[in-house]
This record gives C-alpha cells, sequence and structure tokens, in this order.
C-alpha cells in the first residue's frame, strides 16, 4: 500500500517547511525508541524519519506529490525501470533524528546519561516542555533543514556546571492537595564589564498532587554563573517528610492501629483517622483479628501522579497489645474455654 506522508506527519499537502518541521520534530521525540517503549514505537519512528526526509527535500517531494511512492522508487518518473530511484531513502531513523537535533541522544541534555529509560516522567523542568528546554539550551538543534543540507554548527561548545541539586521535604498533607513552596537562592552572576556580583531570587516550585519522592524539579540555568560557562541548572528532590500517623507505599498509605488481646478475639470497632481529616469505622464483630491482618479502605490514599482524580488506597495494619501478666483464675478459665 502507498504511503501517505503526510498523513504520517499529520500535516496538510500544502504544509510549509516550518509546519514539517515542527510536526518531525513534535513526533520523532514522541515516539524515540529511547523514550516510547511501546510495541509499535520503533516502526511509527521510522516512518516519521522517512516522511520527513521526503517532505522536506524540495525535489523529492515535487516527485512524490506529482507521481507518489511509486515516483520516488522509480526515479521520478512514475513508471518502473527507471534506475536510481531505490535509494531516496536511506532507512536510518536515527540519523535522521541526530541530523535534526544536532546530537545522537539530546535525552542526555535532560538526564546526563545514556539510559533515559523511566526517568523522564520524575523530572519536571520550569517554565516549559522539553522541546522548549532544547531552545532554552539554545543552540542549532532546532534550526534544522532537510537531511542531505545540514550544517554542523561551527560555535565552540560552551561547558556547564553540574546541576545543584536541594532536597525538598513536603508533607503528606502538602502531596495530597498540592502546593506552591517558595525557595530563596542567593547566585552569583556576571555584569556586563565581566564582574561577578550577588544576586538574590525567589523560585517558585509548584508541588502536584501525588507526586513521589525523587521527583525533580528542574530550574535551568539558574545557579552561579562563571566567565566562559553556562551557568549550572538548579535541581529541587522531592523528599517525604515522615509523617506521625501514617506511611507511604508509592500512592497507599499505611496506618497501624493499636487493639487489645480482648478485642482482636472477640470483635471491636475502629475508628480510623485518614488524610483528609475525617474518620472511617471499621467493625471486626465476628471476625479474630491476627498480627498478620490487614484492612482495605479504598480510595483513601494519596493521588496518582498521572491521574490526579484517582487516589491509592489505605491499609490498615493491627498491632496487638497483649497484657504483661494473668492470675491463676484468668489461666484457669481461658484454659477451659480456649480451644488446644
Amino acid at each position: 500500500m502507498a504511503k501517505d506522508f503526510y498523513k504520517v506527519l499529520g500535516i496538510s499537502r500544502g504544509a510549509s517547511d516550518d509546519e514539517i518541521k515542527k510536526a518531525y520534530r513534535k513526533l520523532a521525540l514522541k515516539y524515540h525508541p529511547d523514550k516510547n517503549n511501546t510495541p509499535q514505537a520503533e516502526e511509527r519512528f521510522k516512518e516519521i524519519a522517512e516522511a520527513y526526509e521526503v517532505l522536506s527535500d524540495k525535489k523529492k517531494r515535487e516527485i512524490y506529490d506529482q507521481f507518489g511512492e511509486d515516483g520516488l522508487k522509480n526515479g521520478g518518473t512514475g513508471t518502473s525501470g527507471s534506475p536510481g530511484g531505490d535509494n531516496y531513502y536511506h532507512g536510518d531513523p536515527r540519523a535522521t533524528f541526530e541530523q535534526f537535533f544536532g546530537s545522537a541522544n539530546p535525552f542526555g541534555i535532560f538526564f546526563g546519561n545514556n539510559d533515559p529509560s523511566g526517568m523522564f516522567e520524575h523530572t519536571v523542568f520550569m517554565g516549559g516542555n522539553e522541546e522548549d528546554y532544547y531552545q532554552q539550551l539554545g543552540g542549532g538543534a532546532f534550526r534544522s533543514q532537510s537531511f542531505n543540507n545540514v550544517q554542523p554548527p561551527s560555535r565552540k561548545r560552551q561547558i556547564q556546571d553540574p546541576p545543584i541539586e536541594h532536597d525538598l521535604y513536603v508533607t503528606l498533607e502538602e502531596i495530597d492537595k498540592g502546593c506552591v513552596r517558595k525557595m530563596k537562592i542567593s547566585r552569583m552572576s556576571l555584569a556586563q564589564g565581566g564582574n561577578q556580583f550577588k544576586q538574590e531570587k525567589v523560585l517558585n516550585i509548584n508541588v502536584k498532587p501525588g507526586w513521589k519522592a525523587g521527583t525533580k524539579i528542574t530550574f535551568p540555568r539558574e545557579g552561579d554563573q562563571s566567565t566562559g560557562k553556562i551557568p549550572a541548572d538548579i535541581v529541587f528532590i522531592i523528599r517525604d517528610k515522615p509523617h506521625p500517623i501514617f506511611k507511604r507505599d508509592g500512592s497507599d498509605l499505611k496506618y497501624t492501629s493499636q487493639i487489645s488481646l480482648k478485642q482482636a478475639l472477640c470483635g471491636t470497632t475502629i475508628s480510623v483517622p485518614t488524610l483528609q481529616g475525617d474518620r472511617v469505622q471499621i467493625n471486626t464483630f465476628g471476625e479474630i483479628i491476627k498480627p498478620t491482618t490487614v484492612k482495605h479502605i479504598s480510595g483513601r490514599g494519596l493521588p496518582y501522579p498521572r491521574e490526579p482524580n484517582r487516589r491509592g488506597d489505605l491499609h490498615v495494619n493491627f498491632e496487638i497489645k497483649f497484657p504483661d501478666t494473668l492470675n491463676s483464675s484468668c489461666k484457669e478459665l481461658l484454659n477451659e474455654i480456649l480451644p488446644a
């Protein structure tokens, strides 16, 4: 079946060069196999590269618009047997990606390594999405042309100091509802004459509901600036502040209820506190509570980071308090009542 390259990129047949580049940039970042581990990502990534290489080349696009894919394969005549058309696409989508973005691994800008799998969802760049951040880092990565016409950047690459990391401790109540934390920083900046001066700034950190410990919030280039270097990024890492009642397990919460041996064996009503401030009653009459017993209260945990309208569960564990001593009459009675 003939390929519709315009449909692959999601653009109209009259799309401009800028629209073609914008469509490729968006889709290539979305379906790059190093970031997208869905089964269809690899094939989709290749289709996007092939479509971009044809439509971004004026001559190939003219042939494609007139004769379709067969015209490209048959040397631009639309008839079979014409030489020279089989190589209209080199077949290496990663090479296309590298030429467009100026790097085989632009994700290293975000992660600082060659293995971004799974980490992107836990990193937040303030002030824009990943495309904006590439543009903030400024280079010629987004000044793309057709694959065959790209020229390597001639400017010397500046060195950036390593990121400055700070732990940001937040309470479970703040994670439950989300919050804005204001952090005052002091940084050294450069004046026009090259002299350093001290600058103070307040950074607003928008903590989203349900964010997990380890989530990183990055403020690009907000660190100290020294001559000839790009200012370091400032990174805040979410940490859970210990809670007096609850323990966190992902989006679930754990609560331990203390009950007596009599309550464990004979039943009781337990009033369980929640992070939202109300209480939920649990009736254990008719059952025996063991040290391994766990009760689950659905939807009373923390919001899911990607689905804040859904919540984890509240798990209630039990700590059974045994008596320190028993008198002889109690022992005799228990001997008679309790099964062997």
